[in-house]
């Protein structure tokens, strides 16, 4: 599957363009920036044939050697590269969050849909050892009935260190930790246990106005379950880099420390029935399974999970989140 990456930030940089040399099934052969002198020296790097400026996007998927596109740009630039890939009938892979509003990402999981195209939100988690063998644990009923869901993501992102911009402009990433961090702990909570949040409350703050008067500093949620099952979810730019999901069942409980991060080992622990177990998981290249799934699912015919509308619903409970911690009241989640 011939892929054309769109966006050369940092994660392009450091994880998804460097994928391609380990996936059996996806090919880069091309690259689409806004910096062309970037752009020039990524291709040398990575042996892309082509390279193309984000104004001349429709050029490159036109080009019949390009079947599916991967975006990593801002969240608030989303939109526009994947409705032009879809109506081009190139398939789309799409980092998240989705996009920076709901209506944005409506529009692409429409636009989408309408031209027959697959369409994956690239959450690595479905795909990653670890999280799956919690998540059979879940489905085994090894916990029981699921009570209780904690789970947390934070990164230390203090004024006048070397962030992008874009992660504090609210036009272009849609909100601040919660929209880059915490939308991990909403969407791998709910795959965990098959099933969708009902409500949402939250509070959130912004120590530093230097940084964040546009977005939030951090932000602490509950969501609600129509099975009973409460989360217990915060995300912050304020502390350390961190990350877990510890879930609470009738039987027992299990964590998954770290839980969000691609680069560092990972370790599930637990006690269930009295048992006490451990099981540590190297690192792997979670960007070239996700390549490889996603080329896979187009060649197959079959629907790739999680779908676009996946990340549409997650963009809907962030919304929800939002909302809540705007006006100080539960909001109830509408899909």
């Amino acid at each position: 599957m011939s892929y054309a990456v769109v966006g050369l930030g940092s994660i392009s940089q450091t994880a998804v363009l460097p994928a391609f040399a380990n996936s059996r099934q996806a090919k880069l052969v091309a690259l689409v920036t806004g910096d062309k002198a970037k752009g020039e020296k990524l291709s040398r790097r990575f042996a892309t044939k082509q390279v193309f400026d984000y104004a001349d996007f429709d050029n490159c998927v036109s080009n019949p050697e390009v079947e599916a596109v991967y975006i990593a740009t801002p969240p608030g630039e989303h939109e526009q590269f994947a409705v032009a890939a879809a109506k081009a009938g190139k398939h789309v892979l799409c980092e998240k969050p989705l996009a920076a509003s709901v209506q944005q990402a409506r529009n692409m999981v429409e636009a989408c849909r309408r031209n027959n195209v697959k369409f994956m939100t690239a959450y690595r988690k479905y795909l990653e050892p670890a999280s799956v063998m919690l998540k059979n644990i879940i489905r085994k009923g090894k916990l029981g009935r699921i009570d209780i869901i904690h789970t947390l993501f934070t990164e230390l992102r203090r004024f006048g260190d070397n962030s992008p911009s874009w992660l504090f402009s609210k036009e272009l990433s849609g909100g601040g930790p919660l929209t880059d961090l915490g939308v991990y702990c909403v969407n791998t909570s709910r795959w965990l246990v098959d099933e969708d949040p009902v409500a949402a409350s939250a509070v959130n703050w912004a120590r530093d106005p230097r940084r964040y008067s546009e977005v939030e500093e951090g932000i602490a949620f509950r969501l609600d379950f129509k099975s009973g099952l409460l989360l217990q979810g915060t995300t912050a730019y304020s502390a350390g880099f961190s990350s877990f999901i510890h879930i609470h069942g009738e039987k027992g409980w299990a964590e998954l420390a770290p839980a969000f991060a691609f680069e560092e080992e990972r370790r599930i622990s637990g006690r269930i029935s009295g048992r006490w177990f451990a099981k540590t998981f190297k690192p792997i290249d979670e960007f070239a399974l996700e390549l490889d799934y996603f080329a896979d699912c187009i060649r197959k015919n079959a629907d790739p999970e999680p779908s676009g509308e996946q990340g549409l619903r997650d963009m809907i409970i962030i919304d929800a989140i939002y909302d809540s911690a705007r006006n100080g009241r539960t909001v109830p989640i509408r899909y």
